[in-house]
């Protein structure tokens, strides 16, 4: 079975919140980072605005004439949890 220890990551060393894992040998292990660093939402922004950038330059949205409309109309296709049709 999987177990989920809480740790903070500091570059290379985990310092364990609650008690460690009691391992006698070197066991792998996959990390989860629960806070993105400001770097990597920079990051993630710039790669957002570069491909919105290629869309606009193909026209990929040029047919759309009322935003708001199409938007209303996209929404309105698929039921929402707990709403009454």
């Amino acid at each position: 079975m999987l177990r989920t220890y809480k740790a903070i990551l500091h570059g290379d060393h985990v310092e364990w919140l609650d008690r460690p894992p009691e391992q006698t040998q070197p066991v792998p292990v996959h990390i989860t980072l629960l806070a993105e660093t400001p770097l990597a939402a920079r990051e993630r922004g710039r790669v957002m605005a570069e491909a919105l950038a290629a869309l606009a330059s193909r026209g990929a949205f040029a047919a759309i004439t009322d935003p708001v409309a199409w938007q209303r109309e996209v929404r309105h296709e698929r039921p929402l949890p707990a709403r009454e049709r």
